[in-house]
């Protein structure tokens, strides 16, 4: 960030800050750096009392208006995400609710994963009642496959530099047209897309706060379910996590939804949309790492691909994928300073 644009960016926080605020004035005003997330966005905290999070948003990289009118719709359903006290589009500066910094993740374990997952459950639930609008795009084939391609791309092109053959283009074209009529025939809800850990956070009030949701869709119903049942940060057992997830199909049922799905229905719909998610991530956190120079994001990778490559062995037309993976790809893998056996990732000690 320049001098004059950090100058102005100051000036603007100290000019929308609520007029209730203490230590106010450009003059006394501190914004302390905090750590972003996957994207451009940089965050800080104010020095005023209360606290209030400035963020720096660049407007060609960002989508800002979608952030502002998604937080709109959510909060209008009851969900909490940070109330916005002042926008500028043009130059993409923010001054947000504080929420703290305690995010979920490191709270979790054994004993705590029941309760906080139940209230992560029922946000889900939440969202999902959030009413079809103009300013959801639609979760559909083009842009399903689009984020699969990335594993191509990113994963086995820039970071293991490997080229496809046309066959395993070929084997790659059928698997994902497998799990976008999978993720279509799903009922449609909207989606939060990226429903994890890291971006819930434990309010003062301990309730959970939900953050990064400019990227929201109307999407199938299972897809924030798997994305907070099989984190890409933390694991839980399988059939625990399966069992969850007929759990909260069961909310949807008495909620008067999904009262046809049969229970294995709905668990192909949980896994091969996990699948879909995952393959995805990998080309995601590829790319964070070689575009964006956030390297720690490969650390994860070993738990993603597990992810992977057991949802794929659970399905007789997706075999061929975790096949190719173990044959081809695993050998790629093992000179990776950041690999370690997938088999074993995200395992408790």
């Amino acid at each position: 960030m320049s001098k004059q644009h950090h100058q102005a960016f100051v000036q603007w926080i100290s000019d929308f800050l609520p007029a209730t605020t203490q230590g106010v004035g450009a003059a006394c005003l501190q914004l302390d750096a905090l750590a972003g997330d996957a994207g451009f966005r940089r965050y800080y905290r104010s020095n005023t009392v209360p606290s209030f999070i400035a963020v720096d948003s660049p407007p060609d990289k960002e989508k800002n208006p979608a952030y502002v009118n998604i937080a709109m719709a959510l909060q209008s359903q009851g969900i909490r995400t940070p109330v916005i006290y002042g926008v500028d589009f043009a130059r993409g500066f923010f001054l947000l609710e504080d929420f703290g910094s305690q995010v979920l993740q490191p709270l979790l374990n054994e004993e705590t994963m029941g309760d906080y997952y139940q209230q992560a459950e029922a946000s889900i639930v939440e969202i999902q009642q959030t009413q079809p609008q103009a300013i959801f795009a639609d979760y559909d084939a083009e842009l399903l496959n689009a984020e699969m391609g990335l594993f191509s791309q990113w994963f086995m092109g820039e970071l293991l530099g490997q080229s496809l053959t046309q066959d395993e283009m070929a084997m790659l074209d059928n698997l994902y047209g497998l799990l976008v009529s999978s993720a279509l025939e799903q009922p449609q809800v909207l989606v939060h897309r990226d429903y994890h850990s890291r971006n819930l956070m434990l309010l003062a009030d301990n309730q959970l706060g939900i953050i990064d949701f400019q990227d929201a869709v109307w999407g199938p119903v299972t897809y924030d379910l798997v994305s907070l049942l099989k984190d890409c940060y933390i694991r839980w057992p399988a059939e625990q996590m399966r069992q969850r997830a007929l759990n909260f199909k069961g909310q949807l049922q008495r909620a008067g939804r999904l009262l046809t799905v049969e229970d294995q229905q709905f668990l192909s719909w949980f896994e091969l949309m996990g699948l879909q998610r995952h393959i995805k991530v990998m080309g995601i956190f590829a790319r964070l790492a070689l575009r964006d120079g956030k390297a720690a994001y490969l650390d994860d990778l070993p738990l993603v691909i597990r992810y992977s490559l057991e949802a794929a062995r659970a399905h007789p037309n997706t075999q061929a994928f975790a096949d190719w993976f173990e044959r081809h790809v695993e050998p790629q893998l093992v000179g990776q300073s950041w690999y370690r056996d997938w088999r074993t990732a995200g395992d408790r000690q």
